[in-house]
C-alpha cells in the first residue's frame, strides 16, 4: 500500500510557500496592454526575454501601481540601473523612445 498522497506526494512533508508570496491575478484586466506589448515582443523576437526586458519592467511597474502584487525596487526583482540605459539606447531618429 502506498503511503503518498492522491498525486504521489509525501503527506507528511510540509508545504513551502512561494519565495515572493501569492499576489491577486489580474482579473479585472488592468495590465492587459503591458501584457499584450510583452508576449509580442517575445514572439518577434524568438523568445529571447533579454529583448523585451524593458516590456518587462513596464509590465511589473503596472501590476504595482494597481495593487496586483507588493510595491518593491525595481533592483530587488533584477532591474538595474543598466536597464534604463539600454531603453534610452533604442531612441527613434526624433529622439522619442522605442517601445
Amino acid at each position: 500500500m502506498s503511503t503518498g498522497g492522491a498525486f504521489g506526494g509525501n503527506r507528511g512533508a510540509r508545504p513551502v510557500p512561494p519565495e515572493k508570496g501569492v499576489f491577486p491575478l489580474d482579473h479585472m484586466h488592468l495590465c492587459d496592454l503591458e501584457k499584450k506589448e510583452y508576449i509580442s515582443c517575445l514572439k518577434t523576437s524568438g523568445h529571447k526575454s533579454e529583448i523585451c526586458r524593458h516590456l518587462s519592467k513596464k509590465y511589473l511597474e503596472c501590476r504595482m501601481e494597481k495593487n496586483l502584487m507588493a510595491r518593491q525596487d525595481m533592483s530587488e526583482l533584477g532591474f538595474g540601473k543598466e536597464d534604463i540605459s539600454e531603453v534610452t539606447k533604442e531612441k527613434n531618429e526624433d529622439g522619442r523612445i522605442k517601445s
